[in-house]
């Protein structure tokens, strides 16, 4: 039995896979788009990756890692025997069911192998562990690691994660959150913090026990960790900016150029936009393109849904509904739970109410008329879009019809400094700017409007000698 099984390690080593390529690791990273600034404006990519050498990682992030995955990783040679029986005791015996898996292991699986559960695959397995472990060294090992594996969200290593989930860097992360980030792996798309919070908070609590345990943190530094409110990004990053027709033209000039190595190769563009003239040209858009929509007539409610009235039933099904119409940056969406002429009460996901009353109902009068025709009318069940006036107050309003377009150039350089292709990347995606075809009468325009402010009038704006065009 023995010599069989030696017999068929022999004739399978011969057949493992080259590991030489992972001594100068280059996997799969997206293809992003900056300003002049250095602000990301785009990324393009199936593995959203922020390749993080080990000595950039913190420690107590490595550390968490390393306790609940695999504590003596610096003193075996691949296998971890010691683990190995722990798991066979509790997998024979009554107790939850273990892995031992070890880091190096889980390198040769994710990079080389399937996820198929088959004898020879687990032979290979183990068979490319000590391959590994004879190619590499241990902190070579670990940093493959650390930006291989998948996180859940098309996160792809802990750097890509820690912005996906925190919405911050790695280098900023807390020891609770380093702990809550080592958690995902083992159910990357059903108990990240984002899909299921509870499971995700139990798996942080053991994580930190255990890095308590393997001396990786002090008691106190454990109790602070434990005690910690960890804020999960949840929804767009409201910091972002709006370049999204910007990087749509980079991405179809570079991949005329790479093809499908575009998203892959990792290649960094960085344009002549200015990431603070970027948003105001966009919130000029919309501003202008809202202010005109103000005037036109209320066309009705987006759709309407039943209410239940378990309050339960009613937050998940406004829930599911509003995850279908998503909030449009800052023109929201909500439900109607009641309505009148004289007040609206609406709630948002996570059961967030809100009341509009007073101007904020004049836009949408017609709907909250007797006589209104049932496709506008008003109602329980009717889903709306909202806005935050200035003064804090909420105010019905509807997503526009009509489209704009905002560019900037430097007249000297031809650069632009700012481009704006519509109201909403997501919902159009036709550029306003590069396709649309010109009327003879706006080739002119920059021509009259910079003549209009050497005599005084407010018909264009210029910053830094930039000719905005409407």
């Amino acid at each position: 039995m023995a010599f069989a099984v030696g017999l068929a390690l022999a004739s399978a080593y011969p057949n493992l896979p080259d590991v030489s390529d992972l001594t100068d690791y280059r996997p799969k990273l997206p293809l992003r788009v900056f300003s002049s600034d250095g602000a990301i404006l785009g990324e393009f990519g199936e593995e959203h990756r922020n390749l993080t050498r080990l000595k950039d990682i913190p420690q107590h992030m490595s550390n968490a890692v390393l306790a609940i995955e695999d504590a003596r990783f610096f003193s075996h040679g691949g296998i971890d025997y010691i683990g190995v029986m722990r798991a066979a005791w509790a997998n024979l015996g009554k107790l939850k069911s273990q892995g031992a898996s070890t880091i190096t292991m889980q390198v040769a699986k994710n990079v080389y192998l399937s996820n198929e559960k088959t004898f020879t695959r687990k032979i290979y397995e183990i068979l490319l562990t000590f391959k590994l472990e004879h190619a590499l060294t241990k902190e070579q090992i670990l940093e493959v690691y650390m930006n291989q594996i998948y996180l859940g969200n098309r996160a792809y290593g802990f750097a890509s994660a820690s912005e996906t989930y925190f919405g911050k860097p790695l280098k900023s992360i807390s020891i609770a959150e380093a702990a809550m980030l080592a958690g995902v792996p083992k159910f990357p798309s059903s108990a990240n913090p984002i899909a299921n919070y509870k499971r995700a908070k139990k798996r942080q609590l053991y994580i930190i026990d255990r890095m308590q345990e393997n001396g990786f943190i002090t008691e106190e530094q454990a109790v602070a960790a434990r005690a910690e409110d960890v804020k999960v990004r949840i929804g767009p990053d409201t910091s972002r900016v709006h370049a999204e027709f910007v990087a749509e033209t980079v991405r179809q000039l570079i991949f005329a150029q790479y093809g499908e190595e575009t998203y892959t190769r990792g290649l960094d563009v960085y344009t002549t936009i200015k990431s603070a003239e970027q948003q105001a040209a966009y919130r000029a858009l919309r501003k202008g393109i809202m202010d005109y929509e103000r005037r036109q007539v209320y066309r009705g409610p987006e759709k309407f849904i039943d209410l239940p009235a378990n309050k339960d039933e009613l937050e998940e099904a406004v829930d599911d509904a509003l995850a279908e119409r998503p909030d449009n940056d800052e023109v929201m969406a909500a439900v109607v739970i009641e309505a009148n002429p004289k007040k609206i009460l609406a709630m948002r996901r996570n059961a967030e109410q809100l009341e509009i009353t007073g101007d904020g109902l004049k836009p949408a009068q017609s709907g909250l008329s007797a006589n209104a025709a049932p496709n506008i009318k008003i109602r329980p069940g009717a889903m709306i879009r909202v806005v935050k006036t200035p003064k804090g107050a909420w105010e019905i309003t509807q997503l526009p019809e009509v489209e704009g377009a905002f560019v900037a150039l430097d007249p000297r350089t031809g650069a632009l400094r700012a481009l704006v292709g519509g109201f909403d990347f997501d919902k159009n995606k036709f550029n306003h700017v590069t396709q649309a075809w010109r009327q003879p009468g706006s080739s002119f325009k920059p021509f009259i409007y910079s003549a209009g402010l050497e005599k005084g009038f407010s018909g264009a704006t210029v910053i830094n000698e930039c000719a905005f065009v409407f």
